[in-house]
Formats: C-alpha cells, structure tokens, sequence
C-alpha cells in the first residue's frame, strides 16, 4: 500500500505543472518532460541492460510509452489549462473505477444492478463539475464556453489513455519476472525519451506560444523535477504494486493521486473549493470507495 500512495503524492504534482508553465503549449510540455526523464534514466547505471533488452520488449516499451505517457500527458496537459487542475484530476481520478472494471475477469465482478448506485454518482459528480467549470470560465471572461467543454473531453481522455496503460503495463510486467520495478522505469524513460526527441522539432518550431526567454529556467527546472519525482521515482513506485498486488486492488491505489492533486491544485490557487466543486468531490470520490467496496468483497 506504501509504494501506491507514495506514486500517488508524486504524480499529484504532475497536475502543476501545465498550470505553473501555462505560455507552453501541451507538446511543449509533454517534450520537455520527457526529454528529461530519458536523459535522467540515460544518466542511471542501466547501460548493461539496454543491449540486453529484446526487440519484442523495445517494441512494448515504446508503444506503452507512447500510450501511457506522450498521449496521456498531452490530453492531462491541454485539460489542466482550460479547465483547471480540479476538473482534470477529479476525471482521471476515475481510474480505478476502469482498471477495476478490465481487470474484474480475473476475480469476478459484482452484478450489474449493484453498480447502479455508484456510477449514478460519478455520473452527477461528472455533471457538477462539468457545470462548474463552464460557470467558473464564464464569469471569468478568461475562456469561451467551447474551451471548458473541450477540456472536459480531454481529461476523458487522458482518463482512458492512463487506464489502458495500467492494465497492458501490469500484465506485461507480469510475463517479464526478469526486470525488476526500477529497470523496467528506466527502460520506459530511455524509450519516452527517444520518442520524445523525435517530437522535438514539431514541439519547438513554433516558440512563439512561450514568454521571454527568462521563463525557458523555469521550464526546464519543472521538467527535471517532474522527471525525477513523478517519472523515475513514481513510476518505480508503481511498478512495485503493480508486481505485488492485483489489479483490483492497484486500481484503488491511483485514488492517492487524485487526492493530492486537489490538495496541490487549491494551494496552487491560494482558494477553497466552491460549493460546486465541493459536491462534484465528494460524490465522485463516494462513487470510487463504493465501487472499491462492491469488489473487495468478492475477494478476501
């Protein structure tokens, strides 16, 4: 449970970062960060085991690099600038909910009619904050009505990205006994990182986006840190509970991220949710403790 809700509180401040580098655009960012978390696992004594990598497993390192880290933060990226850090964290907080539901062949699923209850209510929480967000952007005069919505589909789809890769990520580091959690997130750095620079040209052709040049500093601080923290040592992390626990129950385990990232999103913002914000919270997170329960208990 530890190695699930320290991934948790590392990957929280993922969210930050398009808010605190809001003039870079997603591929910017989605670049930059990977660039250097290919770099940092370049820099790791992992030299050895790149030639003993084979092509079968270059090929899965790169497509659920691809999957779970360049789409995936991409979509995260464009949702936090145009809804906010609450909106998206609390869509992709319903990860579990969809890792639960592809991994329910292996320990049963409950009945149908007995998760009526719990989707109803992150299908209302959905709503709340859909609502909220197209208030909050039109009182604002900051965004068009078109942008809250348009995010909101992003964040969906950065929820559907992530879940596919913890499902086809887990299963594969379970034929793979030979890599261990710290390897297999490097390696998966080292392919980003290559498909990354492959994208540099495309990211970076257009600067224009960006402000002064006194901002590139900062840029690339947030991109070392998150590479470190959320990429490095969070993927590590979750490496290490996806090998020890089902997948059931690792599902539960991405709720920490959800959590801290509302807890960092409100600081960031110096405010305390509003009324809206409040319910959509509590009734999607409600939502994902029933599901968990309803399917914990079809295994002791």
């Amino acid at each position: 449970m530890g190695w699930g809700l320290g991934a948790g509180a590392l990957w929280g401040m993922v969210f930050l970062a398009p808010a605190l580098l809001a003039a870079f655009s997603p591929l910017q960012l989605t670049v930059g960060r990977y660039l250097a978390y290919g770099a940092v696992a370049l820099l790791l004594p992992l030299h050895r085991l790149l030639f003993a990598v084979s092509g079968r497993d270059w090929l899965r390192l790169l497509a659920l690099s691809l999957l779970g880290n360049l789409l995936y933060f991409v979509l995260l990226a464009q949702a936090v600038q145009w809804v906010g850090i609450a909106p998206s964290s609390l869509i992709v907080g319903l990860i579990p909910v969809v890792v639960m539901v592809a991994g329910s062949r292996e320990q049963g699923t409950p009945p149908a009619r007995r998760l009526i209850g719990p989707l109803l209510l992150m299908v209302v929480g959905t709503a709340a904050i859909a609502l909220d967000s197209y208030q909050a952007g039109a009182g604002s005069g900051l965004r068009p009505g078109w942008q809250s919505w348009a995010g909101l589909v992003c964040a969906f789809g950065a929820l559907l990205s992530w879940a596919a890769y913890a499902v086809a990520n887990r299963h594969w580091l379970r034929q793979r006994p030979g890599y261990s959690s710290q390897h297999w997130s490097l390696l998966t750095g080292v392919a980003t990182g290559a498909l990354a620079l492959l994208l540099a040209p495309l990211a970076f052709a257009d600067l224009s986006g960006a402000e002064s040049g006194q901002s590139w500093p900062l840029f690339w601080l947030v991109m070392v840190a998150v590479a470190i923290g959320a990429s490095v040592v969070g993927n590590a992390l979750w490496n290490g509970a996806s090998r020890r626990l089902p997948l059931t129950l690792t599902g539960q385990l991405i709720l920490f991220e959800t959590l801290f990232a509302l807890l960092y999103g409100f600081m960031f913002d110096g405010r305390w949710p509003r009324p809206l914000e409040w319910l959509a919270m509590v009734l999607m997170i409600g939502g994902v403790f029933w599901t968990l329960r309803l399917f914990r208990q079809l295994r002791p």
